[in-house]
């Protein structure tokens, strides 16, 4: 058998669940594997040894008694380092919360504890989650970006550090990050994944999302953590799409894709261009090109006015009181947020809901929107996280997304391809990645 780090989530739960593998074997072949990489990669902010295995050893023998087992039972999974935990540090990824220690699990936590999983650690962010980098390297070439602000969470699933790791997404940090690492990245419809517990940056844009090494896998987790909370302002009391129902179907017919072009996509670069230009040509009759509307880029500036009012309100406190601590790459953001007035803001959350709409009715006729995922390869470290511009409008309008990883640049790096569905047919969206993925692999054969 391969070494157990290596195994897809789904593969090593089921073979936790015959009794083929330990949670305990697993879960130190991860280990072993953040202490021979993470010198190099430092895609963890805290690494809980004593009580992943522990918690392990506790797994294991609930399967040997007979005792029920959940979906995710045994599998080690990394969160970032914004989601609270109370048994570990919550470091947010700035020296003002060093040694923070929550009092409670954030809701997603619980859940993940529910579910059987065992909580390995907290994964790098960018400071405060937002603009300035931190210290994780790309699994591919560590002179390169992991992008952000899940820095550490893509990383650690591309280098098989852990299986499963959760990020948050207000721009494109899931996605991104999932594009430069070479990995599925999974962000569901806005309002699918509790927030409760966690680091709140922008309560409107504010998205959960999921990685890992396959469509079943990144399903899998989502529906192990996604609910109703009442205590999130965008949770929705309805029922949820089932993700890895969707992950593991057949399109009934070919879907309908679009793809939009937009006046940003020269920022492409141009190895990425072309392989897109290949993906699209692979799709042939099932793909539409279409011109955006033009208001449609406008779309890019709401979402900024958006996420940096209510970053300054949500945090005003924190920032009054550090302004000192933050980076230099931080404080101009803030300085042009505190500048937007109420009415700009509320002009902007009213753009969002027309967004919204659009999409809702563009989604009466096609299944999806592909799409790139970045600019290209990741940047070289120090050069920033990557241009998120490719995500900004579907995060806006609160669009389930997933990054296919299929692409290679010209310098060996991975390039993603993006889908987009509509809302709350998150289901339907991974059915459509599934095909489409079958489609580009058939195409390549």
């Amino acid at each position: 058998m391969n070494a157990p780090n290596t195994l897809s989530a789904t593969d090593a739960a089921q073979k936790i669940r015959q009794g083929l593998l330990s949670s305990v074997d697993l879960v130190k072949a991860c280990l072993a594997r953040i202490d021979e990489t993470d010198g190099e990669l430092r895609a963890w902010a805290f690494v809980d040894r004593e009580g992943a295995l522990a918690r392990a050893a506790e797994m294991d023998a609930i399967r040997k008694s007979g005792r029920a087992v959940g979906v995710l039972h045994g599998i080690p999974v990394g969160l970032k380092d914004i989601i609270d935990t109370k048994d570990m540090p919550t470091e947010r990824g700035t020296s003002i919360f060093a040694g923070r220690q929550p009092d409670h699990d954030a809701t997603i936590v619980q859940r993940l504890l529910e579910a059987g999983a065992v909580i390995l650690g907290k994964t790098v962010t960018t400071e405060l989650a937002f603009v300035h980098a931190n210290e994780t390297r790309n699994p591919h070439n560590p002179n390169h970006s992991p992008g952000g602000s899940s820095s550490g969470s893509a990383a650690a699933v591309a280098a098989f550090q852990v299986p499963l790791a959760i990020g948050t997404q207000t721009n494109g940090s899931v996605i991104r990050p999932a594009s430069f690492c070479g990995v599925f990245g999974f962000k569901p419809t806005r309002g699918t994944i509790s927030r409760t517990g966690l680091l709140e940056t922008s309560r409107s844009l504010d998205q959960v999302g999921c990685f890992g090494r396959s469509l079943d896998d990144v399903a899998l987790l989502t529906d192990a953590i996604s609910s109703y909370d009442p205590a999130d302002t965008l949770s929705f009391a309805r029922p949820r799409p089932a993700m890895l129902d969707g992950a593991r179907s057949d399109a009934p017919v070919k879907p309908n894709l679009v793809w939009l072009n937009f006046p940003f996509d020269d920022r492409l670069d141009s190895d990425a261009a072309e392989g897109l230009a290949e993906v699209r040509a692979a799709l042939g009759d099932n793909l539409d090109v279409l011109d955006a509307a033009p208001n449609l880029a406008d779309l890019i500036g709401v979402q900024h006015t958006i996420h940096e009012y209510e970053i300054c309100q949500h945090q005003r406190d924190l920032f009054d009181a550090h302004w000192d601590d933050l980076s230099d790459t931080l404080r101009p953001v803030l300085e042009r947020g505190r500048k937007i007035t109420k009415a700009q803001y509320d002009d902007a959350i009213g753009v969002m809901d027309s967004a919204q709409a659009f999409f809702d009715h563009l989604f009466l006729e096609y299944d999806a929107v592909i799409a790139p995922s970045a600019k290209g390869e990741a940047p070289v470290f120090g050069n920033g996280t990557g241009d998120p511009i490719f995500c900004t409008v579907w995060t806006l309008a609160g669009l389930p997304s997933i990054n296919l990883p299929v692409l290679v640049g010209e310098t060996g790096l991975p390039v993603g391809v993006q889908l987009i569905g509509s809302r709350e047919t998150d289901d339907r969206l991974l059915r459509t990645a599934n095909w489409t993925l079958n489609q580009l692999q058939g195409q390549a054969a």
